[in-house]
């Protein structure tokens, strides 16, 4: 058996400033800072131990897991950066204020495109190109559905992640709202029309156990206050 945590790094930014954000690197603001020490002493609290961490290769994301180890002195653990755990490309609308789009397109489009599984938001016209991505032979998307970003993060969960935990050590996932959501229809199989109900918070774990065959024995929503909400 194992445990897997969850958690969506502490608030950006662009969170703040309701913009969309994507695969645009930005940082976390001071309360995304304290969210993520208060993820940390949570998970201590727990006495929660990992093998490893996985995370994005987006700075957002890479901060709070450094903050949420620090907090659980397990700094010396190893923790494994992939592009395949990166926010979903929202291509064309990347950059531009969620409120704003909402006017001009209505509430129900604005709503698919970022809740639905596979709305296409907008693309770019043309592909931009980082080192950071072009080094590995990536090709930045024109933009992503939930579908494909799924699509992109499930090799890394079956070859990476899952083994670690069929071996029982238990992991660490901090990453965003929306390729943690494709991860949760995974795990939870949740139907496509379903998973627009799905909101994954920043700075809120969830936790995941599981037998020896990675069947879920349990799910528990971690809240700050020493709340939980548990699905067994």
């Amino acid at each position: 058996m194992a445990d897997l945590v969850i958690v969506r790094h502490g608030q950006s930014q662009a969170n703040r400033d309701n913009i969309f954000t994507g695969w645009t690197d930005v940082p976390l603001t001071a309360k995304g800072i304290e969210q993520g020490r208060l993820v940390g002493k949570e998970l201590r609290d727990r006495g929660l131990q990992f093998a490893a961490a996985h995370t994005s290769y987006m700075q957002r994301a890479i901060m709070t897991t450094d903050i949420i180890l620090e907090a659980i002195d397990q700094l010396y653990i190893p923790v494994h950066k992939t592009w395949r755990l990166n926010e979903r490309h929202y291509g064309a609308l990347s950059g531009r204020n969620k409120a704003v789009v909402k006017e001009e397109i209505g509430a129900a489009k604005l709503h698919r495109w970022r809740r639905g599984f596979k709305d296409l938001p907008p693309q770019l016209p043309t592909r931009q190109h980082e080192r950071r991505y072009d080094r590995l032979g990536v090709k930045i998307p024109l933009s992503e559905s939930l579908a494909m970003t799924q699509k992109r993060l499930l090799p890394y969960w079956q070859d990476q992640i899952a083994p670690q935990l069929l071996d029982g050590h238990n992991q660490l996932i901090v990453a965003h709202g929306s390729s943690l959501r494709a991860l949760i229809k995974y795990l939870d199989q949740i139907p496509d029309d379903q998973i627009d109900q799905v909101e994954v918070p920043n700075g809120k774990p969830i936790l995941y156990h599981f037998d020896d065959h990675l069947n879920i024995l349990q799910k528990t929503f971690i809240t700050m206050d020493g709340e939980t909400d548990d699905n067994s």
